[in-house]
Parts: structure tokens; C-alpha cells; sequence
């Protein structure tokens, strides 16, 4: 149970409308269900993997993520797009409506890579503390790979759409949120089972931790300083520890 928290948290930023699997639409004879596992297997991978358009899409997406981060919306040029990815103006347009969905494609990959490495680093750890630690320490870990990528994708993307860009501003903040929530939990569940202290404002505690990320990822990308960036991760360690009765 512990282990999945914070992954179902997070996974929450962006919901998908998945369908049943219609077996009848197999092009085979033979009841679906009847076939030995390997066999099923073998035809939901078919079934499921990605056509040609699909590929493009992505493609696209992939090469396009780290401009957009860096140039933003507004910055980021059609001419950018066909230069990272070779491919002409009529293959873009073709893929996609226009550059905004574009970019909001882009945020919600560099969004869920962003998540996907967090939930990693939380994952491997077997306490509540340490899975608190767990999250400085994946930054600190990230940041430099980060900053040559242009920062953190929700803050860039964050001070951009605030006033200009509806669906990415409500993106932004579903993320945010659901950051909150996934911290939430942990230190809640900390503070059931014992690891924290439990007259630790847990609100506070939240909030504290994520403005220390996004202000020294901030503060340390413009004036090209890590001190910012690390002095910010060492204090939610120091908040952390200063909590725990258990590590």
C-alpha cells in the first residue's frame, strides 16, 4: 500500500477515458478468451501498438518538449518545430491543430517524465520519512540535468499560462494540487504510523516544501546559481528530520 501512494497520487494529474477491450474485434476465428496466455498476450501487444501517426505524434512531442520548456509557447516558432524534428510544416500541422496543442501535449509529457522519476525515487524507500527524504534528494539528483533542459516544466509553464493560456493554467494547477495531495499523504500517513510527530502542521509542512523546490529552481535558473536550489532541498531535509521521531 505504501509503495503505490504516492504513484496513484500523482498519476491523478491527467486522467484517461480508457474503453474495455472489445475481443470480438480480434480478426480471428477462435474465442479470445480461449487462447493460452502468450497468445493473448501476443495480440493485445498488436493490438495496442502504436500506428504510424501515433509514432509521428510522439516524435514530435519528444523533440519538441525540451524547446518549448526553454522558449515557451510564445517564444516557440513553427520554424523551431520543423528544425528539432526535420520534418516539414505540413507534417506538424498534419499531427496536430496547431502549436497550442502542441504545446500542451509537450507539458503533459514533461510532466508525467517528471513524475515518473519522483515516483521512483519514492517508491525504493520503506518508510514514510525516507520517502519524504526521498524527494530532496531526487532533485538534487535532477537539477542539473533539469536547468540544462530549461527548469521545472510546471513553473516555467506556470508564470506563462497564467494570463494567456486557459487549458495550460488549469493543467498547472491540477499538478500543483495533486503535488500537494501526494505530500499530504505522506506525511499523514508519517504521522499515523509514528515516524512524525503528530502536532506537525501538516499543511504547512506541504506547502513549505514545495515553494522551497520551485523558488530555488526558480531563483537558481535565472541567476545561475545552485546555491539557491540546494540551500532550498537542504532546508526540507532539515524540516523533514526536525519532524520525524523515526527514520
Amino acid at each position: 500500500m505504501k509503495k503505490v501512494f504516492l504513484r496513484q497520487s500523482l498519476q491523478n494529474v491527467f486522467t484517461l477515458n480508457i474503453s474495455p477491450i472489445n475481443y470480438s474485434s480480434f480478426p480471428i476465428q477462435q474465442n479470445f478468451l480461449d487462447l493460452k496466455y502468450t497468445e493473448r498476450y501476443i495480440l493485445l501487444m498488436k493490438k495496442n501498438e502504436p500506428n504510424k501517426a501515433e509514432r509521428t505524434r510522439q516524435f514530435i512531442i519528444e523533440k519538441a518538449a525540451p524547446i518549448f520548456n526553454k522558449k515557451g509557447i510564445a517564444g516557440t516558432s513553427l520554424s523551431d518545430l520543423t528544425n528539432a524534428t526535420g520534418l516539414t510544416k505540413g507534417s506538424i500541422y498534419g499531427n496536430f491543430k496547431d502549436k497550442d496543442e502542441v504545446a500542451v501535449c509537450v507539458f503533459k509529457y514533461n510532466v508525467d517524465n517528471l513524475i515518473s522519476y519522483l515516483t521512483l525515487a519514492v517508491d525504493s524507500e520503506t518508510t514514510f520519512t525516507r520517502k519524504l527524504l526521498a524527494i530532496p534528494r531526487a532533485y538534487r539528483k535532477l537539477y542539473h540535468t533539469m536547468i540544462d533542459y530549461g527548469g521545472c516544466p510546471i513553473l516555467n509553464t506556470a508564470a506563462e499560462a497564467d494570463d494567456t493560456h486557459q487549458v495550460l493554467c488549469r493543467m498547472t494547477v491540477n499538478a500543483i494540487e495533486t503535488m500537494k495531495k501526494a505530500i499530504t499523504g505522506l506525511i499523514e500517513n508519517g504521522k499515523q504510523s509514528g515516524e512524525l510527530n503528530d502536532r506537525t502542521d501538516t499543511a504547512k509542512m506541504t506547502e513549505v516544501m514545495i515553494c522551497l523546490i520551485e523558488g530555488g529552481s526558480l531563483l537558481s535558473k535565472v541567476t545561475g546559481e545552485d546555491t539557491f536550489m540546494m540551500n532550498s532541498l537542504e532546508q526540507i531535509e532539515q524540516l523533514i528530520l526536525s519532524a520525524a521521531t523515526a527514520i
